[in-house]
């Protein structure tokens, strides 16, 4: 019997099941082994911290494949308040980044990755302040809930909760919460909600993460006294794999592109101190599973598992995998009995893939598109190979068990004979978009909202998708599940894979997302429409306040082909009084109502993202006064400031740092460079005379934020600057003005405190803390409790010029649109003239 439509069900997998869109892992007979080694090992570590990168990657990699713990990385928030470096992403389109970076590392360092719902909102000086803008008790139960999922015998916190203040509140904050976790994940009382789909649990220990850099120096750590510390010896040299611990840590590391924390791999020997703090004191310091059955016997009815499983550890054949195939069909069938639901689940899964993987077998469903729509017939290809001489029947294929019966088979799987087979399947109507889950609804500044309890916590898109085996192996049944995914081959890359996203009938975008209306002149506003399948027409409306106008009412529309896209074009008029409106875009398709862009994310060191958001944009009636400057920018980490630039009316052209001269910089009259340009952008090392003979001769040079690492000259200005780590996080922070008769506050647009409501995520940062006397600061602000911050904005006269160096966020504030941020910015654009 063919599968012609019989799925109708196919995609409904809401267990949980994390897919990625990957190439089918195809381990070596090492790798096979280093697999039995952790199905041996029965103890668990969560780590525990607030962002991506805070992860230490040496102690998850040593902890994972030398101890073969089940390790797990439990980061608070998803990076969402970070800086890019390799793209224009920021926010939530930053952490769903982030979150893949994430996962990239841990398949390298052998860990697994958890969240919570908190949203890293920004810079956080105190926990204080954090705890307040995060649901502190949301968050508390998501760690509560991942410790009595995950069930950790071994917690370590990456923080010290007795420091606030000394480091990013976040930081602080999630070693506080993991300390409080840990005291109360096994009360009944605490969350008891929870307790329909988990069971309470009491980690052995906790400990804190420390070194010489919370001692202040390597020497006062020498000096420490360190009899409440473990050390561990993590500088592992791993002969199978041929790699030292640290260089297995340095590669997970790396995948942090977004970041800049590519790093280098070390070898030789390396310690680890860990702190204890709480539960059941060790006598052994080197050993954090002191007290604790890690081996089969931890688990009734365990032993013969564990006699099984250790004799197949013994006599595995290197060269025949398969050979153990039968050994490991005895323990599968065991496990499959016992009565312990986490462990069994675990190791259920664990085996599964030792046995796939023991006798080469490979299953794959590959769809003939990778985007398609619901209620629409997928084509896919089924492939099953055995490539053992171990006997295997295919007896089914279908949707996960319990949905939809198997469709049952009989095909003999004889050593590397394919079987292939051409599918149809229907997919339901009510099918959700692809997404990533923690977007679908409206969060807060500090929180995510995620209402099913089941997916808190998980780390990727949970993706619908996917087709079941079932083989009978050595007379015993077992199935196996694949995602579905589409696969291609590039002419360079070779094999390629990406998900299967199942996407809207039509998206729509508007192509800025900020609209800068500087008079009572209309504007045309241009609609990107996109088909997600086949002949899909309707009509456009964009939606504004009744002060607003919109012509034509509705835009119709037809488009032939998938993929395809149109442009439709309204006419705006801003309202005759200063107003900030949110403009939407509505598709109506066969009498369907469509408001999602489609967002594609796609970077080589991760899988291709899509996320779906509201159609949307700001309209900003303004009043503010531009000139006719001609600006030349030079791109650095990436940003969207030129975009902002070009809605207030200025002339933008993007230079190239090689393409820096006088002759070609003669017809500009100001030249600004993007966030980090002097940190990533090496050419501009050896173009800085170039650059200050422009401002010398009578031109503007405007300079955005830098850290002060690894800076590509020493000469960023013509005076003497310096970068600090100064930063004014609270937004709306007091603003004084030092200099309110400079230019740079009257013209052409009288600047206020006003003009500093509304601000995003912060004021600025990096700002310098020392400066020549030839700066003139312009404005000072502080956060709570500390001292004045100055060096937001310096203005230097050198020659017949003007050099600014800012660290005002703009490459935040210009595309969320902050009014006060442009007439700003236009102010430093202006000083010359």
């Amino acid at each position: 019997m063919q599968m012609q439509k019989i799925f109708t069900f196919l995609t409904l997998l809401l267990s949980g099941f994390i897919l990625l869109a990957q190439q089918p892992q195809k381990p070596n007979a090492v790798e096979i082994y280093h697999q039995l080694e952790k199905l041996n090992f029965l103890g668990s570590v969560l780590y525990v911290a607030a962002h991506p990168d805070d992860e230490n990657t040496r102690l998850i990699s040593y902890l994972s494949n030398e101890k073969n713990a089940r390790t797990g990385y439990l980061s608070l928030t998803r990076g969402d308040g970070g800086q890019n470096l390799i793209g224009p992403e920021l926010r939530e389109l930053l952490g769903v980044i982030r979150t893949q970076e994430l996962i990239e590392a841990r398949k390298i360092d052998g860990g697994e990755q958890f969240f919570s719902r908190a949203n890293d909102f920004g810079y956080s000086k105190t926990p204080d302040e954090t705890l307040e803008i995060w649901n502190k008790e949301q968050v508390l139960s998501d760690v509560i809930w991942t410790i009595r999922n995950f069930k950790p015998d071994v917690i370590i916190n990456r923080f010290d909760h007795r420091s606030p203040g000394t480091t990013h509140g976040h930081h602080t904050s999630s070693a506080m919460l993991g300390l409080e976790a840990f005291d109360k994940s096994n009360d009944a009382t605490v969350f008891s909600n929870q307790l329909q789909y988990a069971t309470t649990w009491q980690p052995k220990r906790i400990f804190f993460n420390t070194s010489w850099w919370f001692y202040g120096s390597k020497e006062k750590f020498e000096k420490a006294d360190k009899s409440n510390l473990s050390k561990l010896q993590i500088g592992v040299f791993y002969e199978q794999f041929g790699k030292s611990n640290q260089e297995i840590a340095a590669l997970s590391r790396s995948r942090h592109q977004s970041q800049g924390f590519g790093s280098t791999g070390t070898r030789g020997e390396e310690d680890e101190y860990l702190e204890f703090l709480k539960g059941e004191p060790l006598q052994d310091k080197t050993n954090i599973f002191e007290g604790i059955d890690t081996t089969w016997n931890r688990v009734k009815n365990g032993k013969e598992i564990g006699e099984i499983l250790a004799n197949v550890q013994k006599n595995f054949d290197f060269k025949n995998p398969s050979a153990s195939v039968s050994e490991l069909v005895k323990a599968y069938r065991l496990i499959e009995n016992l009565d312990d639901k986490h462990w069994k689940t675990i190791k259920l899964e664990e085996i599964k893939k030792i046995i796939s993987a023991c006798t080469g077998l490979y299953l794959e469903a590959i769809a003939d598109t990778q985007e398609i729509t619901p209620n629409s017939d997928l084509k896919i290809k089924i492939e099953v190979i055995n490539r053992s001489s171990v006997p295997m029947k295919l007896t089914g294929i279908g949707a996960v068990p319990v949905y939809v019966a198997k469709n049952e088979k009989n095909i003999d799987l004889k050593n590397n004979i394919t079987f292939t087979e051409n599918n149809t399947l229907q997919l339901p109507k009510d099918l959700e978009y692809t997404n990533a889950y923690w977007l679908k609804q409206k969060g807060s500044v500090g929180m995510y909202n995620v209402e099913n309890q089941l997916n808190i916590g998980k780390p990727d898109v949970l993706r619908q998708a996917m087709v079941g085996f079932w083989i009978e192996i050595n007379g015993v049944e077992i199935s196996f599940e694949r995602n579905i995914v589409y696969k291609y081959n590039d002419d360079v890359k070779g094999e390629v894979y990406q998900p299967l996203d199942i996407v809207p009938v039509a998206t729509s975008s508007i192509q800025e997302k900020v609209y800068i209306f500087p008079n009572n002149k209309e504007k045309s506003i241009s609609i990107k429409i996109k088909a997600g399948k086949d002949n899909v027409s309707g009509k456009i409306k964009l939606e504004v306040p009744e002060n607003w106008k919109v012509t034509p009412t509705s835009i119709p529309f037809l488009i032939t082909k998938k993929g395809e896209e149109q442009l439709a074009v309204f006419s705006v008029l801003p309202s005759k009084e200063a107003s900030e409106i949110v403009l939407k875009s509505i598709l109506e398709v066969d009498g369907e109502l469509f408001d999602k862009e489609k967002i594609d994310i796609n970077y080589s060191h991760i899988f291709k993202q899509m996320v779906l958001k509201p159609t949307e944009a700001k309209a900003i009636k303004l009043n503010i006064k531009t000139k006719n400057e001609k600006i030349a920018y030079i791109m650095g980490a990436g940003d969207e400031v030129p975009k902002s630039l070009m809605q207030m009316g200025y002339e933008v052209e993007i230079v190239k740092p090689e393409e820096i001269s006088a002759e070609k910089l003669q017809t500009f009259d100001v030249v600004m460079t993007g966030i980090r340009a002097y940190n990533v952008v090496t050419t501009l090392g050896f173009k800085q005379n170039i650059l200050f003979d422009f401002v010398k001769n009578g031109k503007t040079m405007i300079v955005q934020y830098n850290t002060l690492d690894d800076l590509v000259t020493k000469e960023i200005a013509p005076f003497s600057i310096k970068i600090s780590r100064d930063r004014v996080t609270e937004e709306n922070a007091e603003v004084r003005f030092l200099a309110p008769n400079h230019s740079l506050l009257t013209y052409p647009n009288k600047i206020t405190t006003e003009d500093f409501n509304g601000w995003k995520q912060e004021q600025g940062l990096y700002y310098p803390n020392e400066w020549d006397s030839n700066f003139t600061p312009i404005i000072s602000s502080n956060d709570k409790n500390e001292k004045p911050k100055d060096g937001a904005i310096l203005v230097a006269n050198y020659g017949k010029g003007h050099y600014i160096y800012t660290g005002i966020s703009f490459f935040r504030e210009l595309p969320e649109g902050v009014p006060g941020a442009f007439r700003l910015l236009a102010n430093m654009i202006s000083i010359g003239n």
